[in-house]
């Protein structure tokens, strides 16, 4: 039942211990079995859990289901879902758990969710915090972390969790982007323009920075990962941006001297030349001193606020 379901053994023993979601029938000396019915208990148990409703409550709606199916959809719709900010205690998840810490309930659900390789509830989650929390709350308080969590687990566990940290990253691209695509109510003016340092894979960031200039209605240009410098300054050149964002996940593909060779290319007709403003994002820079002339922001408002000031001026 572990392995149907995708939560560990540990977790399935909890609930029946506490919550009384389990096998009804009990033969001394032989396994406990599962009829169709407690089956579908469990079912609605991990459903409500992957969409963060304490597992005390879900337990409640799932028993109540056996007797009363609708009646217990009713309620997972109508008071178990909890709000969002709410604050839930955390379901056991034994050691096939993402370790996300003190996080959102709606964090927690995607979490269960992608181990469990549920990609329907992945997108339906994904789909419901960029509409209710907007991209900005829902990448810094629900992907983000998630996304920390599986790679953690991936570093950890050897290549068995790739699986979740792949599928839970190409949902999150997927959400962003729906977001992106609204590109085409931008206001009129200069734009930014977004790109990964050359051999830096690594840009889901980015993905979250076009859908956050998006909402604004800032428009901007991404060239995605690994763009390489020539190609990158030509772009400058072509498109005379107002800002360029330049995003390294690691110090080894932080490329400094492209950051102020990009910061010097100029554009327009003479005497009215024009520079761009560089922004180098992400982890990768923090090792060393950054200069004056580009700016380092630290997350994904400040990101969007110093873009957003320099399309406006």
């Amino acid at each position: 039942m572990a392995r149907r379901f995708g939560v560990s053994p540990a977790t399935v023993r909890s609930w029946e211990r506490r919550y009384g979601v389990g096998p009804t029938d009990h033969e001394t000396g032989r396994h406990r079995r599962w009829s169709p019915q407690d089956v579908a208990v469990l079912d609605v148990m991990c459903g409500l859990t992957a969409r963060g409703v304490a597992p005390g409550e879900a337990a409640r709606v799932a028993l109540r289901s056996a007797a009363d199916p609708a009646g217990a959809s009713r309620g997972a719709e109508a008071d178990e879902v909890p709000s969002p900010g709410a604050e839930r205690p955390a379901a056991p998840g034994g050691r096939s758990a993402l370790p996300v810490g003190p996080v959102r309930p709606e964090c927690r659900g995607l979490a269960r969710a992608a181990v469990r390789l549920d990609a329907a509830k992945v997108s339906r989650i994904l789909r419901t915090v960029v509409a209710d929390l907007g991209t900005v709350t829902a990448w810094t308080e629900v992907m983000a972390p998630a996304l920390r969590a599986a790679g953690r687990k991936w570093a950890t566990g050897g290549d068995r969790y790739v699986e979740v940290e792949h599928l839970l990253s190409w949902h999150v691209s997927t959400a962003l982007r729906v977001v992106a695509d609204r590109q085409g109510d931008a206001r009129p003016g200069p734009c930014a323009l977004l790109a990964g340092t050359p051999g830096e894979l690594h840009t889901l960031p980015l993905d979250a920075l076009v859908a956050g200039l998006a909402e604004r209605r800032l428009p901007c240009l991404i060239l995605g990962p690994a763009v390489p410098a020539p190609a990158l300054l030509e772009a400058v050149r072509r498109t005379g941006p107002a800002a360029v964002a330049l995003w390294a996940q690691s110090a080894h593909t932080a490329d400094h001297p492209l950051a102020r060779q990009t910061a010097e290319v100029a554009w327009g007709g003479r005497g009215s030349r024009s520079r761009p403003t560089v922004l180098v994002a992400g982890p990768g820079w923090a090792p060393r001193r950054i200069p004056d002339e580009l700016i380092r922001p630290h997350d994904l408002p400040s990101a969007l606020d110093h873009i957003e000031r320099l399309l406006t001026v």
